[in-house]
């Protein structure tokens, strides 16, 4: 041990001396006004006794390298909100479709039940070349027919002025619109061509197909949403009825007012087939695979499949029901024509028995 310390001393003497050689920056001498110390605080003399290393908390560390891939995770993967709306039961896509000519995106199938809208805060024409501007970086709307309007990347302060433009060229419009959110995620890294999530897909680029593609079959899902409650509200009425016939035996109903109702179950079963198109298989789905897992992965998220059976459940409820009043206001119809048929028949035999007598009573002349 002493021999490590002489050791220490004769370094520390040596760099000592080759400083004195510098020279001086003021009259005294630099080295009067230093602590006699050594020249490097942080030098230690060797020892042959080991030192003690502290510890490292296996918690923390832990909790370290989670936040570390936790930002690596972030950095790759870009969020983009998606809010799906239904505004009426019908939009004037051509009246649409001119009034944002330079916003729309050139069709790639045949569809004609919606359009793509795509707003950018700087023109294509000004973009450096070979420089393209990311799909993400955009704000796109898809719009159908039907009623439903469907934002991509725009934020909730933004939401009425776009939805604004689309009710412009709207017919029966809702008080209350229906809304529904998802999120589509990048990420660059990904193995598969997308990968599914609570409420977000991730893919690695969206790109317009894609959007149309999600965006098409988000606007059928809030559509549908909005068929199922209204078929929601038929079942709900006709079981009031039913409650009412179990108490008092009779109903109050008008033959118009059954109707009305028979007009709108079958309305809406032919909407969501004709219309909404829930049934039809998409192109773009057809033409490549990765859309055709979108496809079916968001279809089977959104249980299309299941809510239209238990859409045409309810409306085979309703249809029972209309048949089973139907028959009842017939029947009370024909009750009603029998009573009045006895009645016509009862006045005309009250007036043949008044002839008779009044020819009875009549004198013979002699």
């Amino acid at each position: 041990m002493g021999r490590w310390r002489a050791a220490s001393l004769l370094l520390n003497h040596i760099i000592s001396h080759k400083l004195r050689r510098r020279p001086p920056v003021s009259p005294l001498p630099f080295f009067n006004h230093l602590p006699r110390q050594p020249i490097f605080p942080w030098f230690r003399p060797f020892s042959a006794i080991p030192s003690r290393v502290p510890e490292l908390d296996p918690e923390f560390h832990d909790f370290e390298l989670e936040d570390v891939s936790q930002l690596g995770e972030d950095q790759e993967t870009g969020n983009i909100p998606i809010k799906a709306f239904f505004v009426s039961t019908g939009i004037d896509l051509k009246s649409l479709q001119a009034e944002n000519l330079g916003n729309v995106l050139p069709a790639t199938s045949r569809s004609s039940n919606y359009i793509a809208l795509k707003y950018c805060d700087f023109p294509s024409d000004n973009t450096e070349i070979g420089a393209k501007a990311k799909v993400s970086s955009c704000r796109y709307m898809v719009v159908c027919q039907y009623g439903s309007a469907v934002l991509f990347n725009i934020e909730d302060h933004e939401v009425e002025s776009y939805l604004g433009t689309v009710r412009r060229h709207a017919t029966g419009l809702l008080r209350e619109t229906k809304k529904d959110d998802y999120a589509v995620k990048e990420k660059s890294q990904l193995i598969e061509d997308m990968q599914g999530g609570p409420d977000y897909i991730v893919l690695r680029a969206l790109d317009t197909d894609s959007i149309r593609l999600i965006g098409s079959l988000l606007g059928q899902s809030i559509a549908l949403d909005y068929f199922v409650s209204q078929v929601d509200d038929m079942v709900e009425e006709f079981a009031d009825i039913n409650r009412i016939m179990e108490k008092t035996g009779t109903f109050t109903m008008d033959r118009r007012k059954l109707l009305q109702l028979v007009g709108k179950a079958n309305s809406s079963l032919a909407d969501v087939i004709l219309k909404v198109g829930l049934f039809e298989r998409s192109e773009i789905a057809w033409r490549e695979a990765k859309y055709a897992q979108i496809y079916e992965y968001l279809r089977e998220e959104f249980e299309v499949t299941q809510r239209f059976g238990n859409l045409n459940f309810k409306l085979k409820f309703v249809e029972h029901n209309i048949h089973f009043l139907q028959e009842v206001l017939q029947n009370k119809r024909s009750n009603l024509l029998e009573w009045c048929i006895i009645f016509l028949l009862s006045i005309e035999n009250v007036i043949s028995v008044c002839e008779i007598i009044r020819e009875s009573n009549q004198v013979p002349l002699p």
